[in-house]
């Protein structure tokens, strides 16, 4: 059974994969394979440019607002095939239902895979931060730069720059960097969904880590949640593996998000 608070998470989560086609133009869509889709209910991104990439090709919401069947499983399957993408995730939540749609997956040649732990907070004023960099909240001006990034950060190809660097200009979206004089140094972003803020696209460059970026850059958006009024604060990152300790998980416990639940992902065998 799923309680409000959890309906609204994956609610946020899905709009905020969903912009990354509001935040392009219909050339840059094209030019990336970007396509996003409804299916009985889940989100299905697809990107055809970055066929190894889970980052951007995932299906959010199986079996979450209403119950799944083999077909709309092979559905999903079938498009990633059909856009020649040959990793990406389908998440499934532990309450997803029904019950058997793991079996389904695996019916489907897809395996387990690194699971992602999903996080909440309550609008409580944030621990303090210690850094000496300096947090902005940033507009077209520094779009690009927020966009290089995030992009770099997580292992997509230059074009994608110029797609996440479209939040900066949709509504909903705040994007952050956090500067060392005037070199950006890290980014984080924060989309409004209701009274739910997700937080998204946290990347520090290499030249700049273990300097507090991070951590100041989640206090600022927390603060910034809240006085957006708030009620519910989400993010998401991957468990710790061997080998990756996950340093995104730490920070993200440390300004006081806890951990609602984990959520298995099912992906091509390797």
């Amino acid at each position: 059974m799923y309680d409000s608070d959890r309906i609204r998470s994956e609610r946020a989560e899905r709009a905020a994969l969903a912009d990354l086609a509001r935040a392009t133009s219909p050339a840059l869509r094209r030019h990336l394979g970007l396509a996003v889709d409804s299916v009985d209910g889940a989100l299905v991104a697809t990107a055809a440019s970055s066929p190894t990439s889970i980052v951007v090709n995932r299906a959010l919401g199986l079996g979450v607002e209403r119950p799944a069947d083999p077909t709309t499983v092979r559905e999903i399957v079938d498009r990633y095939r059909r856009a020649g993408v040959e990793r990406y995730f389908v998440h499934l939540d532990p309450a997803a239902a029904p019950a058997e749609l793991g079996e389904w997956l695996a019916r489907e040649a897809l395996e387990p895979a690194r699971a992602w732990a999903k996080f909440v907070r309550p609008p409580e004023p944030p621990p303090a931060a210690t850094s000496d960099l300096e947090v902005r909240l940033v507009d077209g001006r520094h779009a690009g730069d927020f966009g290089r990034i995030a992009a770099a950060a997580f292992g997509l190809e230059a074009p994608w720059a110029e797609a996440l660097a479209g939040l900066a200009g949709l509504a909903e979206w705040r994007v952050y960097l956090s500067f060392d004089g005037g070199e950006p140094a890290g980014c984080g972003a924060l989309r409004i969904h209701g009274g739910t803020a997700w937080f998204d696209w946290a990347a520090t460059r290499p030249s700049h880590r273990r300097r507090g970026s991070q951590g100041a850059i989640l206090a600022r958006r927390i603060d910034d949640a809240r006085e957006l009024g708030c009620d519910l604060l989400v993010t998401a990152t991957g468990v710790a593996v061997p080998g990756d300790p996950q340093h995104s998980y730490r920070n993200i416990e440390r300004a006081g998000f806890r951990k609602s639940h984990v959520r298995a992902n099912f992906a091509p065998a390797a």
